[in-house]
């Protein structure tokens, strides 16, 4: 794994930055995190209804300071492969994927989300029907998973229209803002790379 301290932007250091390339979509692109997103990533990060889905390492609100953390590579797992979602030449949104180790190796975690301005207009189905063919192949994955609280139905239409299967729900499992959710678990998979 290489040095995260060269430099890196958002997940990637300057090394992988280089090497992964940019993904033209209907409407977007999604590439490497730029530390000069730090500007629109605050417009867009900042939002309670954006971060109330998301793990608590994406915080409401979304200063400053969460923004240099997570561009200068302190917030993400090493080894995340995330890219910015970028709409009409501003970063507005990430989606990732963080590989399993080990004997869980062959798999990974997706995650993503996309600032409420772009909401409603088809992007994040797009951007994942992009994203989770090419990070299969890239990873060399058998399965891509994803986790989603209870009221997330847009997150869960997304999985489903992109050849996610439901694959069962953990009860109680996320106390978020003070509120108990279940946690619905989808995954995509393939038996041969």
């Amino acid at each position: 794994m290489p040095d995260r301290s060269d430099s890196g932007v958002g997940s990637l250091s300057q090394g992988e930055r280089a090497l992964t390339p940019s993904l033209q979509g209907d409407g977007f692109t999604l590439r490497p995190w730029h530390a000069d997103d730090l500007e629109s990533l605050l417009r867009h990060a900042n939002d309670p209804a954006v971060s109330r889905g998301l793990r608590d390492r994406f915080p409401y609100p979304y200063t400053r300071e969460d923004g240099e953390a997570f561009l200068a590579g302190r917030v993400l797992t090493p080894g995340t492969l995330n890219l910015a979602i970028e709409i009409d030449g501003h970063a507005c949104g990430s989606i990732g994927a963080q590989p399993g180790t080990a004997e869980r190796g062959h798999t990974a975690e997706l995650g993503y989300w996309l600032g409420q301005a772009q909401w409603g207009q088809g992007v994040m189905t797009r951007v994942v029907a992009l994203f989770a063919p090419w990070v299969m192949d890239e990873l060399r994955l058998f399965r891509l998973q994803a986790e989603v609280l209870d009221f997330n139905e847009g997150s869960a239409r997304v999985l489903l229209a992109n050849g996610f299967a439901e694959e069962g729900t953990a009860r109680c499992a996320v106390y978020k803002r003070g509120v108990l959710h279940d946690l619905r678990r989808f995954a995509r998979v393939r038996r041969s790379l």
